[in-house]
């Protein structure tokens, strides 16, 4: 089987067995798991995964909440840190904006300002992007849609389903996390998006398909398995599709 996990945290400190959670990974049939830098310490560390372990793949970005509270220096040195190490990369991510936390407009403003310079250096470059949008995700598509971006991967897409029929209709993609088997919301978005904009992520550690259990890139099999109940395909045939959107994609 071919199964893909576009959005894992394995830097995080809950992984202090990496090389046994790759072993595993690697057991279960995931070919590929991108892992997602937030910060200029993430993001060197993503490079250092992506060299040690074949199938774990470096994406390299700036979180929103890390923005807000980073300096206009620091930013831009980042940035050129991503464009310069644009040929180690699979994507740009994790970047977007995050309301969540903040009520201070200069800071969802500087938000804003910093994601489109992200969404240019990415068409500059030529990556997709992985996009966060907690509590945003209005602001987040109408900024997407203006730009001349094509390639979108809506990480945990928790948007209302007029935001879902508009994104789908943008022909972004939405990655659907291993707790689909009990979020209704996300069995939701399965149900309404065509499955050839489906893809799938573990956000590992967090989003487990096991209440009370850290989640890692094995477990992917439980959200395809959900996907698949859900469109009424095969197992085989639900990972392949997936496996297809992501080589589309990436």
């Amino acid at each position: 089987m071919l199964l893909v996990d576009v959005h894992a945290h394995l830097d995080h400190c809950k992984f202090n067995d990496l090389d046994l959670v790759i072993e595993r990974a690697r057991k279960a049939d995931v070919k590929a798991i991108i892992n997602n830098g937030i910060n200029t310490e993430k993001n060197r560390i993503s490079l250092e995964l992506s060299k040690k372990y074949d199938i774990v793949k470096a994406a390299l970005g700036l979180y929103p909440t890390e923005v807000a509270e980073m300096k206009d220096d620091k930013i831009e040195n980042e940035l050129e840190f991503i464009k310069k190490n644009k040929n180690k990369i699979i994507a740009i991510g994790e970047i977007g904006l995050d309301y969540n936390f903040y009520k201070d407009k200069n800071k969802i403003k500087k938000q804003k300002i910093v994601f489109e310079k992200i969404i240019d250096l990415a068409e500059k470059i030529k990556k997709p992007l992985i996009v966060h949008s907690r509590k945003a995700e209005k602001d987040v598509i109408n900024i997407l849609e203006s730009s001349k971006s094509k390639k979108i991967v809506l990480h945990c897409f928790s948007g209302n389903f007029n935001l879902v029929k508009k994104a789908s209709e943008l022909d972004y993609y939405f990655s659907i996390p291993t707790n689909v088997v009990f979020s209704e919301h996300f069995q939701k978005i399965v149900e309404e998006v065509n499955i050839n904009q489906l893809l799938t992520e573990t956000d590992s550690p967090h989003l487990s398909p096991f209440k009370h259990k850290r989640n890692e890139p094995a477990f992917i099999i439980e959200g395809v398995k959900k996907i698949a109940k859900i469109k009424g395909f095969d197992l085989e045939e639900t990972s392949n599709n997936i496996f297809m959107n992501f080589e589309k994609m990436f």
